[in-house]
């Protein structure tokens, strides 16, 4: 019984392909290790335009979330910096009053003008 070539894959990796083709014409073995080869690239070169489109759309996707997180944080950044109970309760646990900043006050909590 007749021992199938193994110098298909030596000859893919590292020869050229002037040594490739003449093999190949010579060897049967190799010849349907080609044709195999030929088959798997025709089908990578077939969904090859898919894949672009994926890749493009996980890319928009990430933009589109990126755009998104930095509207909604500089929204929220901006309703707490100008509402100061709001940051005065997650700072302080409670909002502050004047008599809380120092300021003189009366049993109402007005300010007190001398």
């Amino acid at each position: 019984m007749k021992e199938k070539c193994t110098k298909y894959e030596a000859l893919f990796t590292f020869g050229n392909d002037e040594t490739l083709s003449e093999h190949v014409k010579n060897c049967p073995d190799c010849k349907n290790e080609q044709e195999v080869m030929d088959r798997v690239s025709d089908l990578l070169k077939e969904v090859r335009p898919y894949y672009k489109t994926k890749r493009r759309n996980v890319v928009k996707l990430k933009a589109a979330c990126a755009v998104f997180a930095i509207l909604l944080s500089g929204t929220t950044l901006g309703v707490i910096n100008f509402n100061t109970d709001i940051s005065d309760t997650i700072r302080y646990g409670t909002t502050l009053s004047a008599e809380d900043y120092g300021f003189p006050v009366d049993s109402y909590g007005f300010l007190m003008v001398e």
